[in-house]
């Protein structure tokens, strides 16, 4: 595969078809548990894992299932992988397992995961699958970081609070104090205040995307008039 396509992988899922702000897919999630950066960095991990190791699995069956069983084993396979992501942060992340609760064993049925094994892995080699889904996960765990740290940030007044939990305890100092003596703000901690940020983000994206697509057609007019005044006959005297 070419380097060019690579290269298009990871703009889709980093950015262009980034599954949290275009598809906008997962958002029960991601606007459940995106209160803080540890919860965020959790369950962005979490799907990084279960989306890349379901989509080399895809690919790999992909030519061995037939119409009738394919999204039956799809299915198997997401739970499979979210059952082994379970019992890993039981094992070594026992109290942020506990904090995220419901919303680990809900990744079987977060749609973005199921929608890239079918609209992806299922019809292409390892590889590619394999970077499409790390890329499509990556994605959806920036945007689960950057709600969190915001909500983080307006509702509480710090930063990686209680990263310990995640990291070890060498993390235990690594809070950071962004407004001394804060006031709590409610509203951003909550569900509804998640809704409420994450619309702005997604609304930035977009004023970002029609910038962008506004200097690249100016830019495309500059080129071709350039190319029609080269073309133009010299006059002489």
């Amino acid at each position: 595969m070419s380097t060019s396509n690579y290269k298009e992988i990871t703009l889709n899922g980093l950015w262009h078809n980034n599954p949290a702000l275009v598809q906008l897919l997962g958002l029960c999630p991601l606007l459940g548990v995106s209160n803080s950066v540890v919860n965020a960095l959790g369950l962005g991990i979490a799907t990084i894992f279960v989306m890349t190791g379901s989509n080399i699995a895809v690919s790999l069956i992909r030519k061995k299932t037939n119409d009738a069983i394919r999204l039956p084993a799809f299915v198997m396979i997401i739970a499979s992988l979210t059952t082994c992501v379970e019992l890993l942060m039981q094992a070594y992340t026992y109290e942020l397992y506990q904090i995220l609760g419901i919303f680990i064993p809900l990744i079987v049925t977060n749609c973005a995961i199921l929608g890239r094994a079918e609209a992806y892995a299922a019809k292409n080699p390892v590889l590619p699958s394999a970077l499409d889904g790390f890329m499509m996960g990556c994605g959806f765990a920036l945007v689960l970081f950057l709600l969190g740290a915001l909500r983080e940030i307006i509702g509480k007044g710090t930063l990686f609070s209680g990263l310990d939990l995640l990291v070890g305890p060498m993390a235990a100092t690594w809070e950071i104090v962004v407004f001394a003596d804060y006031q709590k703000f409610l509203f951003a901690i909550l569900p509804p205040g998640a809704f409420v940020i994450m619309g702005f983000i997604i609304a930035l994206k977009n004023l970002i995307d029609a910038h962008l697509k506004t200097r690249a057609a100016k830019a495309d007019v500059n080129t071709a008039a350039q190319a029609a005044s080269d073309t133009l006959p010299n006059s002489g005297v």
